[in-house]
């Protein structure tokens, strides 16, 4: 309908009568115009669901795997929505042993056996019945002298119900089913919610609920992946128990109450999606799933090389924001990302607080099946086998993550040298008072002020190490140089 309009003579004053016919005149020609439209909240109090069955509680357990359901994803990679409006969910929890950086075997308690748990995927208005059966007494028989059967719960932040019914404890051997609906689009945590809870989720008990749009995400991506941030902390057994002759790793609840980290990952593993990196082509477009479920640390979620087109915060696309460098996530914080990927080569994920992409917080994305090493210097990336020995073990992982720029192990020089054969070539008191202190060694001994003009006058920084890392150190390189010729270079490219 078209709008209406009436032209007035200022110079002429009408009489008040007219005046008034006037203004009422007026007004109703104004309405004549189209009324403006109305949008409907899809988040409107009066269509969102509520109510839930009670949830039951028996002892008639599940069996066979520990996780089942068509809407299930089981690692990075996230295969379509599942149509069905009832998503049917299993997931019992389980302890086992995880491993969790090479060598490094830790005592996790899960959902659906692994760490994080299964990726759980809906849309708005979709029903979620969940199932779970407290399987921690099913523990293998090496597992026993580790960690005890326990009480165990689930907390979904996808649901809207009453925590007293859903959420409740329960007991080895019994069986919890609850259903809700999922009203909002997002990305949610879910986790164990057994006191302390600090303790579930650092122990491995968390995982994540995508729930989509009812019509569907605003843009079409070529490839879906799932990145789940998460912090370990964890000492050597101090039984000095091993299983399979490697030592186990137990929750360190001195460095958990610190908020101390032994390692930030990302999905589980500590660079494990170096190792394995999302795969991309150039001009492709990507969309992540980026969940930190901490349980203490903020994210600072970046990728090398690109810039986040759209960003939509919470994964919920109402929450949009353009044209971002970094994301910030604070614990059970979510956001979609979407990239472009604008040539060939290897796109880094990183966590831009450093002192966790140190711990182990990276990923790739890469136009090749198998990153180049010479593609991953730029954030310090791993580049030796594993050893069992957990001082030897710091001593790696310090190493991959302060001195990968510039040394390598069996790969050759670099800005400095190569560090295969160091302790064949060294004392072990020369190489504990170089880490030490170089620029000390620089004024006096004779071979460091050599190597210096060897390598262009680049000199070694002080790393400010203690006596203790210096001795992880010196003992991993005696490990490196003990392992066959080649084979810390051959590990480099698994």
């Amino acid at each position: 309908m078209p709008l209406c309009f009436l032209r007035l003579d200022v110079s002429y004053e009408p009489p008040v009568i007219v005046r008034g016919l006037l203004a009422a005149s007026i007004i109703v020609l104004t309405a004549c115009g189209p009324a403006p439209k109305v949008v409907s909240d899809p988040y409107d109090a009066s269509k969102i669901e509520l109510k839930s069955p009670p949830a039951t509680l028996s002892a008639a357990r599940h069996s066979g795997p520990f996780s089942k359901g068509d809407s299930l994803n089981f690692d990075a990679q996230l295969k379509p929505l599942d149509p069905a409006p009832i998503k049917y969910v299993q997931l019992d929890t389980s302890h086992k042993l995880v491993e969790i950086a090479p060598g490094v075997k830790f005592s996790a308690w899960t959902f659906g056996d692994q760490v994080p748990g299964p990726t759980v995927r809906a849309r708005v208005g979709d029903k979620i019945h969940f199932s779970m059966t407290n399987r921690s007494d099913e523990t293998l028989s090496a597992m026993s002298m580790v960690v005890a059967p326990m009480m165990h719960s689930m907390d979904f932040h996808a649901a809207m119900v009453s925590p007293q019914d859903k959420y409740r404890s329960i007991a080895p051997g019994q069986t919890i089913e609850f259903e809700f609906t999922a009203n909002y689009a997002g990305i949610f945590m879910y986790h164990c919610g057994t006191p302390m809870i600090l303790e579930h989720i650092a122990s491995g008990m968390y995982g994540a609920v995508i729930v989509e749009p009812k019509e569907g995400y605003p843009t079409k991506v070529d490839h879906e992946y799932l990145v789940i941030q998460s912090e370990f902390y964890v000492k050597p057994d101090p039984a000095g128990q091993k299983v399979d002759g490697t030592p186990v790793y137990v929750l360190d609840a001195d460095r958990l109450k610190a908020a101390q980290p032994t390692y930030t990952v990302f999905n589980g593993v500590h660079n494990g999606m170096v190792k394995k990196p999302l795969v991309a082509k150039p001009g492709e477009r990507v969309r992540l799933f980026v969940l930190n479920v901490g349980p203490s640390k903020t994210s600072s979620f970046h990728v090398v090389g690109t810039i986040f087109d759209r960003v939509w915060l919470e994964g919920n696309p109402d929450n949009q924001m353009r044209g971002m460098q970094t994301v910030l996530l604070g614990s059970s914080n979510s956001a979609i990302v979407e990239m472009m990927i604008p040539e060939a080569g290897s796109y880094i994920m990183v966590d831009h607080h450093f002192a966790n992409a140190s711990q182990g917080a990276i990923g790739l994305i890469s136009t090749l099946a198998q990153a180049k090493p010479a593609d991953l210097e730029h954030h310090n990336m791993e580049a030796s086998s594993a050893p069992t020995d957990p001082k030897i073990m710091q001593g790696k992982l310090a190493f991959e993550s302060k001195c990968l720029a510039c040394h390598s192990i069996g790969q050759g020089n670099k800005l400095g040298p190569d560090l295969a054969g160091v302790t064949q070539r060294r004392k072990d008191d020369w190489l504990a008072q170089w880490l030490a202190a170089p620029e000390k060694m620089l004024q006096t001994d004779a071979v460091a002020k050599a190597m210096l003009k060897e390598f262009n006058n680049i000199p070694m920084p002080n790393q400010g190490l203690s006596k203790p890392e210096i001795g992880q150190y010196i003992a991993y390189f005696h490990w490196a140089d003990s392992q066959k010729a080649g084979a810390a270079k051959a590990q480099s490219a698994h």
